[in-house]
């Protein structure tokens, strides 16, 4: 016997390259939740799913109903309730049995959505599965079976004890910080790892109260608008550093003493000297958008660097194929091996930590000797033709670059500078990321690359 479920009308374009996101008031729905749910299950074949949700306003009604689009098909629930995207991770590794996160990560407020992953963590994303629950929610056929039961679960003490197996407090010390948690989910996560590490003296903490409006800014770490509250503390303290979450906590981005912000791949140079201190010769993966100085800094620490795609559904995937212990992307996730090959913004938090008691150095003069490059920053334009766009950026540059890179998008290599067009995987937009060595010449290409990028 089946139940047809598919008297819903569903926008295929909520199914994205790493999740399900789309508006909340009309696409992301508690019908489309339970269809969701009931995909997954049909999908993996779980007789175990594992359920966590953010703070936003419509994350406990979805919840509800993936629940009970799960357990009418017979699997049963993990419940995890209220949790950080990396928490998340941590229990559907720890349970080895697929996971389904209702979250928008760093969207606005009126967005949500649902991350999947199977039992070993990897993605439900583009090219390993997401087409396929895309057509059974959109059919919305399912076989009936015996209810499934529903566990609850608190995991927050498993998560710091894990992240202590992996950073010994010994290895912090006690560092005046910041932490902005944005009214997101590390308000309710980073508290655990800030009193395990013995940070709760002298840190301060700032939009901890969860809030799935978000009253104070938009939580989206990598806009340098977001962290200017965070800066005018860190200065104002005298604070020796600050730590900035997004909505889910999935990714962090930091603020040195000097209230200047960092970029992610610099940091991602920055915390995988210190994973290569524990793990000699590990391969690391940067994403193509990083910095030169990154695969340099990785090669002189004693480490294999290799490009990846940008997004964590290919990078895990390329973490398992390679064997890689650490990866980071300009966007500002790091992934950490011995946290099951997936994100952790609190370890990356503790690297940092570990780096500035180790070397007794401030957070600005960890960061420079990576300063060699001047980097554009990710600059994003509409681009009604990008098939078009890539087509003309390929006949101009790669008969002249030294090397042409079509690993995501397009990244031309020149002696003394390159640069990435990629289509987002998100947005309708594409991102233009460049460097050089110098600054004229970085503002320079970037005006050239943009007339080109703007022709119609």
């Amino acid at each position: 016997m089946s139940v047809n479920e598919s008297s819903m009308t569903i926008d295929p374009k909520i199914f994205k390259a790493y999740d399900i996101r789309g508006l909340a008031a009309s696409e992301i729905t508690p019908a489309l939740a339970a269809t969701v749910g009931r995909a997954v299950v049909a999908f993996t074949g779980a007789k175990v799913v594992v359920v966590g949700r953010d703070m936003r306003e419509t994350s406990s009604e979805l919840a509800a109903a993936l629940v009970n689009g799960i357990v009418a098909s017979g699997a049963d629930v993990v419940d995890i309730g209220l949790t950080s995207t990396p928490m998340f991770y941590y229990a559907v590794g720890a349970q080895s049995a697929p996971g389904v996160m209702v979250t928008a990560s760093h969207n606005p407020k009126e967005y949500n959505g649902f991350k999947m992953v199977q039992g070993d963590l990897e993605p439900i994303g583009e090219g390993s599965g997401m087409s396929e629950i895309r057509d059974l929610v959109i059919a919305g056929k399912f076989s009936d079976a015996p209810e499934g039961n529903i566990m609850e679960a608190d995991v927050r003490e498993e998560y710091v004890a894990k992240h202590l197996e992996i950073i010994p407090r010994r290895d912090i010390g006690a560092p005046r910080v910041i932490f902005d948690a944005g009214n997101g989910m590390a308000g309710y996560v980073a508290p655990g790892i800030i009193n395990a590490y013995g940070l709760e003296k002298k840190c301060r903490k700032m939009f901890f109260e969860l809030d799935g409006t978000f009253p104070n800014h938009e939580p989206n770490p990598v806009k340098p608008e977001n962290t200017v509250a965070l800066a005018s503390k860190v200065r104002k303290d005298g604070a020796d550093l600050g730590v900035a979450y997004d909505g889910d906590a999935d990714r962090v981005g930091f603020v040195d003493e000097t209230g200047a912000p960092v970029r992610g791949d610099l940091m991602t140079a920055l915390i995988a000297g210190e994973v290569l201190r524990h793990h000699p010769g590990a391969t690391v993966l940067y994403d193509v958008r990083s910095s030169r100085i990154v695969p340099e800094t990785i090669a002189a620490h004693g480490g294999k660097p290799v490009m990846s795609r940008v997004g964590h559904a290919f990078i895990k995937k390329q973490m398992h194929e390679t064997g890689a212990w650490f990866a980071g992307e300009l966007s500002t996730h790091y992934y950490f091996k011995d946290f099951f090959t997936a994100e952790s913004s609190d370890l990356a938090m503790l690297y940092v930590l570990a780096a500035m008691k180790r070397t007794g150095k401030k957070l600005s003069e960890l960061l420079k000797p990576l300063l060699k490059y001047h980097h554009s920053g990710e600059i994003n334009f509409s681009a009604s033709d990008k098939v078009g766009l890539m087509k003309r950026l390929e006949e101009k540059y790669a008969p002249l670059a030294s090397e042409t890179i079509r690993l995501d998008g397009l990244r031309f290599e020149f002696p003394t500078w390159w640069f990435n067009v990629r289509a987002s995987n998100t947005e309708p937009l594409v991102r233009l990321n460049l460097e050089a060595l110098t600054k004229e010449e970085m503002e320079a290409r970037v005006e050239e690359i943009t007339k080109i990028i703007n022709e119609r």
